[in-house]
């Protein structure tokens, strides 16, 4: 009898240590379940619903700031993260290389500046003839900006120097003439310009107003391991967007909110200055997703060449989760 007693004994402490050892196993998976979803994006102000809607969700999203679309893009090719800021005509590109992205929301609308030096004799595109122009990426849409611009010249790329970069280190290059005009996405034009040495040559409010670029986009397999995050995502960033340009406060608070260590890393008043000068400089409360506007870019890469055939609407596009879009508070 006592050595039935000792088996139950010793059968029951080592059911006990596997029962523990389970449940420790299961911690780090909870662990990670609870980690927030790392979204990637740029410091620029096309992509300020970023912040913002990770701020207003705090611990569920995290910003993780890129210095470049190549970094970028390269992350989210191969899954280091699941969800970005990205260029839409990249995202065009990805897809027909079959890699498994979809756009699931606008970001912004307007914001891109060509910028020149303000003691500089450049006052239309033709003036700018054999000199060097600073884009993003040729995959940015501030490169079709640049071409729309051109061509009312009946100029071409072709006509100009055209040099990637950065857009951080565009104005700095600007300054010391080593490019002598950029495009870009803001806040690297308004800093040059508040800072007095330079001037907008042309900006998207002015001349292309349904101008998008900067889009959200996560890869397929996060939409069908966990649709909700992904619409909690959506409606966090499409009411950011509205919040942002609801009132001159909200914008002001934005500022502050973005300019800190944790986002963009920059002088808030540089981006209170894009802000206010004029105050529809970026635009963030129409984020619909119109297929037209898509087309549109599609076409223009595809004349740029950056693009090398159509890409169907739906192979890039998920407009579910805006269709599905439930109100969400904005309480900062």
């Amino acid at each position: 009898m006592s050595n039935e007693l000792e088996h139950f004994r010793r059968r029951r402490q080592l059911l006990g240590t596997v029962g523990a050892m389970g449940a420790a196993a299961l911690v780090p998976s909870m662990a990670r379940a609870a980690d927030p979803l790392v979204v990637g994006g740029l410091p620029v102000t096309c992509n300020l619903t970023l912040p913002i809607a990770c701020s207003a969700r705090n611990g569920a999203f995290e910003f993780s700031k890129y210095s470049g679309w190549p970094e970028i893009k390269e992350s989210l090719m191969t899954g280091r993260i699941q969800a970005a800021y990205m260029l839409a005509p990249l995202v065009m590109d990805l897809t027909d290389k079959k890699i498994p992205l979809k756009v699931v929301s606008l970001g912004h609308r307007s914001g891109a500046v060509i910028m020149v030096r303000t003691d500089s004799a450049y006052k239309r595109f033709s003036d700018l003839r054999g000199k060097r122009i600073a884009i993003p990426s040729r995959f940015a849409v501030d490169f079709l900006f640049l071409r729309k611009m051109l061509a009312r010249e009946k100029m071409s790329p072709k006509d100009v120097q055209i040099i990637e970069m950065a857009p951080p280190d565009m104005p700095a290059a600007l300054y010391a003439n080593a490019v002598d005009a950029y495009c870009t996405g803001e806040p690297f034009g308004a800093a040059a310009q508040k800072a007095g040495y330079a001037r907008p040559l042309s900006m998207t409010r002015d001349e292309w107003r349904n101008y998008i670029c900067c889009v959200l986009t996560v890869r397929e397999e996060l939409i069908k391991s966990n649709r909700p995050l992904v619409q909690d995502l959506v409606n966090h960033v499409q009411a950011a967007g509205n919040w942002l340009d609801a009132t001159p406060a909200n914008r002001a608070k934005a500022a502050k909110i973005a300019a800190t260590r944790k986002y963009f890393n920059q002088d808030p008043k540089v981006i209170q200055f894009v802000m206010d000068n004029p105050a529809d400089r970026v635009t963030y409360g129409d984020l619909r997703m119109i297929r037209a506007e898509f087309d549109e870019l599609m076409n223009l890469s595809i004349e740029a060449g950056t693009l090398k055939r159509p890409v169907a609407f739906e192979q890039y596009v998920d407009e579910s989760f805006v269709k599905a879009i439930k109100p969400v508070s904005i309480n900062l």
